[in-house]
């Protein structure tokens, strides 16, 4: 591992982030002050916030993936997926109502989440994915950026180191009702239609997950894997978004239509 940030500095990134996230207010992005941070280094800020969520009292419940799709990855020049941690207070119903003042800058993109019955670690292939998961479910991801996209004073956008260290902007997570396995249907043509306020703003398949959405729980279980981390069995996985990410605002009323695998609905006020 390439860490280049003293503990005393990932410490203070990881109380700036979740002050940031506690009082909906955003920072400025971490690698203005540390230009030269590796993505070592913004995991290392990541698990430190974490940490500090723990010790409030939160658990941790599983994980999302990131950055699944070629176009992202080339956006923010990176050649993988990233990663961050949910967390139970995370987790939200089908229907939920949310206050928009409690985000800095939220977002929903269109997902499937993966709930393990068994624990997952190691060299893991397709199969043991499959094998180790208890079922799928559609899912809407809720991400906020605490640090901001775009600089207000520089105009700078933020790296994805920036983005790691944000917890790879995790917020919240709706889950739908409707449970499958993952043979009972072919994942990699899941689709979906994602509505604001009765308007379509973005359609997807769940091949834009790596080609298959079982791939991205392989790469999470494999890059856990190097940092002596398995996936516990009940986590919660979200396999990356196959939408782009749609602003939410006080007012906005969602939903995303699954066909035959349900409809997941969430409004803010």
């Amino acid at each position: 591992m390439s860490i280049t940030l003293t503990d005393e500095q990932i410490r203070v990134i990881a109380a700036r982030h979740h002050r940031a996230r506690a009082t909906a207010t955003p920072v400025r992005r971490t690698t203005l002050d540390h230009p030269d941070m590796t993505i070592d280094d913004a995991y290392a800020c990541q698990l430190a916030w974490v940490e500090l969520m723990v010790a409030d009292g939160r658990r941790v419940v599983g994980h999302k993936i990131g950055l699944t799709s070629k176009a992202m990855q080339r956006a923010v020049n990176i050649d993988e997926p990233d990663f961050g941690a949910l967390t139970d207070d995370m987790m939200m119903a089908n229907g939920v109502v949310l206050d928009a003042a409690r985000f800095c800058d939220p977002q929903l993109e269109v997902e499937l989440a993966f709930v393990l019955a068994e624990p997952l670690g190691g060299d893991v292939t397709v199969d043991d994915v499959r094998r180790a998961t208890d079922y799928v479910v559609p899912a809407l991801e809720l991400i906020d950026a605490r640090s901001y996209r775009t600089d207000p004073v520089d105009r700078v956008t933020r790296t994805v180191r920036d983005t790691i260290a944000d917890n790879a902007a995790d917020a919240g997570v709706v889950l739908g009702d409707v449970r499958f396995r993952p043979d009972d249907v072919d994942l990699r043509w899941v689709g979906a239609i994602l509505k604001r306020n009765g308007v379509v703003e973005e359609t997807g398949v769940a091949a834009g997950v790596l080609d298959d959405p079982v791939l991205g729980i392989v790469w999470l279980a494999r890059r856990l894997a190097g940092h002596g981390v398995h996936l516990a069995a009940g986590s919660v996985v979200l396999c990356g978004s196959f939408t782009r990410p749609v602003p939410c605002r006080a007012g906005d009323e969602f939903e995303a239509d699954y066909r035959e695998l349900g409809t997941i609905r969430a409004s803010f006020r």
